[in-house]
């Protein structure tokens, strides 16, 4: 029985140490693409109450995160989210590249199509990422999204371009050996998940968004030894040991979650995994590596959500999202229980203009009309209408002479929320994100932190 005790003792001991020591086998790093603090509210108060708590709101390391770009007060996602992989500051649309590289717009392909590559030579150089190191290091590495594989986010992670929208050169960067390889990757990412299948297979009648140049790059991607999947069902046949290419939607993103779960549900959904069955069969690929890995997983239609100002729409998303770091360490307590050699960092690219209107009462749905705390009677402007609590600073949706708004209107599935300053799409905000973290290494992750501070914290949790 001493001895036992003792065994116990020694392994909780060495596991403590190794929790101090920040060197960790595997990070995992959630991106909630647009999920600024305004967001994250919502959507607490939305799922569990105000007195509630996401799962990211349990995790015990906190920081705000500065945003701005190397030429911009408020970012897009592709310098954003690259400052994050490569501790490099770099101007909106440019993916991981050094400081002085020019946004140059794609060209259109023979087709008709934008995402044709119009970087000159000499516009700036690559910027390493932290997925790039891991895997020099021997470590296995995957990036998994809601969206396009090829969209801002996941490219940070595997891709140097000077413009986020030259999509189809993006996609052949990650074919091993193909033309247009970023041999930096070695022998290829391990595990690789999202939508838009269209950029990695050619043109034809039937897909009309494919590639002008006849690559078809996931027979290249099978040639190499990759499994591919188009499926959910073709996901969780895939086993261990080979490296894996999941894309769920034969163009452009995956559903909203929203729209994944309708019954019936629409477009392709039915056949498309959820972002947290998607992170832990990742998972479950990269742990076949001893040396352990680094996981990127990206809920992305929270943006494009919030773009449209459709807030019900962000907020399942932000949910989904939540549920998927749930999912992951459900997953990684198996084996790690005290999360002594694994990482778990989530936090997002930059905030949006989504904001708390009114003073509603304790208990009112956050999508509702606001109604008062004193007398749960709705809430009237100074004309007398009726208004909903969360708003947007700008977007498409401001009238003319506002209405009185009532709860069937503003509680539907496509309600879009009323802004300030019409624009055509609702924008990016400036202000400073949210970052939470647990596990090896997480005690560093404190204070107000510039985004490109986080890769160096990575990398010495990595120990490099």
């Amino acid at each position: 029985m001493k001895r036992t005790l003792l065994a116990a003792a020694l392994t909780l001991s060495f596991a403590q140490a190794a929790y101090a020591a920040g060197e960790a086998k595997n990070i995992i790093f959630f991106l909630g693409d647009g999920m600024g603090p305004s967001t994250i509210t919502a959507s607490r108060i939305y799922k569990y109450g105000e007195a509630g708590s996401l799962t990211m709101d349990t995790l015990e390391r906190t920081a705000r995160i500065k945003t701005y770009s190397n030429d911009a007060q408020t970012t897009d996602s592709a310098p954003s989210m690259a400052a994050y992989m490569t501790g490099v500051k770099m101007n909106n649309e440019v993916i991981s590249m050094s400081p002085e590289t020019v946004a140059t717009n794609p060209g259109k392909d023979a087709n008709g199509n934008l995402g044709v590559n119009n970087c000159a030579a000499g516009n700036g150089t690559s910027a390493v990422t932290i997925l790039e190191l891991a895997k020099a290091k021997g470590k296995a590495v995957g990036a998994i999204t809601t969206t396009e594989l090829t969209h801002a986010t996941p490219a940070s992670t595997f891709s140097h371009i000077c413009n986020r929208n030259a999509q189809y050169h993006i996609a052949a960067q990650v074919v091993p050996g193909g033309a247009g390889y970023n041999a930096a990757l070695g022998d290829g990412v391990d595990v690789l998940m999202g939508g838009g299948r269209n950029h990695f297979t050619p043109y034809s009648a039937t897909n009309t968004a494919g590639r002008a140049d006849g690559r078809n790059l996931l027979t290249e991607l099978a040639a190499k030894g990759y499994v591919v999947a188009a499926n959910k069902t073709e996901m969780n046949a895939a086993s261990a040991g080979k490296k894996f290419i999941g894309l769920y939607s034969t163009k452009s993103h995956l559903e909203y979650e929203l729209d994944r779960t309708a019954t019936p549900p629409l477009g392709e959904g039915a056949t498309q995994p959820s972002l947290a069955e998607m992170t832990v069969k990742a998972m479950e690929l990269l742990s076949a590596n001893k040396d352990g890995y680094f996981l990127m997983v990206e809920g992305g239609r929270i943006d494009h959500a919030l773009h449209g100002t459709n807030a019900k729409r962000a907020l399942t998303d932000t949910i989904a999202f939540d549920d998927a770091i749930k999912a992951a360490l459900e997953k990684a307590k198996l084996t790690d229980p005290t999360l002594a050699n694994t990482l778990i960092v989530v936090t997002a690219d930059h905030d949006h203009t989504l904001a708390f209107n009114g003073y509603g009462k304790k208990g009112n749905p956050i999508l509702d009309i606001n109604r008062g705390y004193k007398d749960n009677q709705p809430s009237k402007d100074a004309d007398g209408n009726t208004y909903t609590t969360l708003v947007f600073g700008n977007g498409p949706n401001r009238p003319n002479t506002r209405v009185n708004l009532d709860s069937a209107t503003v509680l539907a599935d496509n309600y879009l929320q009323e802004t300030g300053v019409r624009l055509a799409s609702e924008t990016h905000g400036g202000g400073d994100v949210k970052l939470f973290a647990t596990g090896a290494g997480s005690k560093t992750f404190k204070g107000t932190l510039d985004n490109t501070k986080v890769f160096s914290l990575l990398k010495s949790a990595f120990g490099f």
